[in-house]
């Protein structure tokens, strides 16, 4: 749709995939998920209160000590959905927030794992996230494992993969395989150029569907309380979203 922008479309996807979801964490350069979160919220007003915690935000946050009360609640299975992206993702859902090369003599340096592993373990629903879609991020096998995709069976783990959402399309992730399933491309993309784009092999229906579109009423959402809702802790991409409706010709 030429009057839906590509942002509108993964933030539309996210709340979808957080349907039912009661406790969403975000951490703090998360805006799409964020904007995921807020539009689950919305859509469900009448039906229940989506609690949603954004590490670093005044309005949006429960949180009064960071993200030792993040941990705490995670472990005591009071979230129910966290996003994790990652400088390289193979099809083992195996993270990689380290580096590029062989550790610990990088090539390339990231900031570092942080409390990714911890939550990848205890949160019953994570969504990896990563906008870029290319082979230099989908690898067949990172380089470093700051959070595994999958743990051996007598490991308890409560917690891990459940999706991978690009700028190219929607997977799902299967833990018994292991392995994921591209379940939808979004607008402008096919199963030809992703596989081109993948590092890794994945499964795939004989005929994948186009990642739906915002309809009228949840656009109009996004637009509104969402965008307005987003800007006090996300002001740049805020800015940069109202930018890219104004190119559009469209109300923001």
């Amino acid at each position: 749709m030429s009057n839906v922008l590509p942002r509108e479309i993964l933030i539309t996807t996210i709340a979808r995939l957080l349907e039912g979801v009661r406790h969403v964490a975000v951490g703090a350069s998360s805006p799409m998920p964020a904007a995921g979160a807020m539009l689950r919220r919305a859509l469900d007003e009448n039906e229940r209160t989506v609690r949603l915690s954004i590490l670093g935000s005044v309005e949006h946050n429960f949180f009064t000590n960071g993200s030792c009360e993040l941990f705490d609640s995670a472990g005591q299975g009071r979230i129910d959905a966290f996003f994790l992206g990652g400088g390289q993702i193979d099809g083992q859902a195996n993270v990689n927030l380290v580096g590029v090369g062989d550790y610990p003599q990088v090539k390339v340096r990231w900031p570092g794992s942080f409390g990714s592993a911890y939550l990848y373990f205890v949160v019953p629903k994570v969504i990896l996230f990563r906008e870029e879609h290319t082979p230099r991020v989908m690898v067949e096998k990172v380089d470093f494992v700051s959070a595994p995709g999958v743990s051996d069976p007598e490991v308890y783990r409560p917690g891990g993969p459940v999706a991978l959402l690009t700028g190219k399309g929607l997977f799902s992730f299967d833990k018994t395989r292991p392995g994921f399933t591209l379940e939808s491309t979004h607008e402008g993309e096919s199963l030809a150029s992703i596989r081109e784009a993948t590092g890794f092999a994945f499964e795939h229906a004989d005929s994948v569907p186009e990642t739906p579109a915002p309809d009228a009423a949840t656009l109009e959402l996004l637009r509104t309380r969402v965008l307005d809702e987003l800007e006090e802790t996300y002001p740049a991409f805020a800015a940069d979203w109202r930018r890219d409706l104004a190119a559009l010709s469209v109300p923001a």
